[in-house]
């Protein structure tokens, strides 16, 4: 057999390998979302001590696990780099802004840097990751892992459709995501926290509250709010920083040469 053939052979198990793990990781974010919204389990954001929030940090942490390996073998050096600094960026700007009277997250910048320059699999990868850290420290963020998974993928998703291409399609993109980040993390907000998972959200579910709706729809319309919003303005502040990176780095992705994700920018 020649080396091209084995060479194709090769590279063909390796996206069957990539696909099969994407499945599985996906399934099990899937299902361990709807488990905790069905199920809505006591001691959940207890700590690790409590056996129901240690098997949802296993289920989220395998899923992220998976959708790593699917990825790994097309990640350059440079994506295992940013991951960290994105995680770090993630925790610190979340800790910050849900400690003020702002009505919105900035918890996923990195997350979507990397789903811009990585794709979807590393961003969704990378989203469950900052969760799963952070929740060593906050385990009140730990039911939101799936959601932050979401925002990675809608990122690589809106990147890899054109979105960078133009300064103004990032947060057209973001406002888009965010509705759906919206509608899929305002259960869990509901049940885990009464909506108040945060200061300046907390204040906008209250006044909803005040009006007469229920707990779950107050926390849907100040979801459908704030997270447009949050991740317009993310992916906007995510593109730019993106854009300011040195072209021989941002080119160094695979990703963002297939799919031309900054179009022109990309080649300079």
């Amino acid at each position: 057999m020649s080396p091209h053939l084995i060479l194709v052979e090769t590279s063909d198990r390796h996206r069957q390998r990539g696909r099969l793990l994407t499945t599985i990781g996906t399934v099990l974010l899937i299902g361990t979302y709807l488990m905790l919204v069905t199920t809505q389990p006591d001691g959940l954001v207890d700590g690790l001590g409590q056996g129901v929030a240690l098997a949802t940090f296993a289920a989220y942490l395998a899923a992220a696990i998976l959708l790593l390996a699917a990825v790994l073998p097309d990640l350059p050096v440079s994506t295992l780099t940013l991951i960290p600094v994105a995680l770090a960026l993630n925790i610190l700007l979340g800790q910050l802004v849900g400690s003020v009277m702002i009505p919105l997250y900035l918890d996923s910048i990195g997350t979507v840097m990397v789903g811009f320059l990585a794709g979807r699999r590393a961003g969704a990868a990378t989203g469950v990751l900052g969760t799963l850290i952070w929740s060593l420290f906050s385990p009140t963020v730990l039911p939101f892992a799936a959601g932050a998974a979401l925002v990675g993928f809608l990122a690589g998703t809106a990147a890899r459709f054109g979105a960078l291409r133009r300064v103004y399609l990032a947060p057209v993109a973001g406002l888009f995501s965010g509705v759906v980040v919206g509608v899929i993390s305002a259960p869990v907000a509901a049940f885990v926290f009464g909506g108040t998972s945060g200061v300046g959200t907390g204040a906008v579910v209250a006044a909803f509250r005040s009006m007469g709706d229920s707990l779950l729809s107050a926390v849907t319309k100040q979801a459908l709010l704030s997270d447009p919003g949050d991740k317009a303005l993310v992916f906007l502040l995510a593109a730019l920083l993106v854009y300011a990176l040195p072209g021989r780095l941002s080119g160094g992705f695979d990703f963002v040469r297939r799919y031309r994700v900054l179009g022109q920018r990309g080649t300079r």
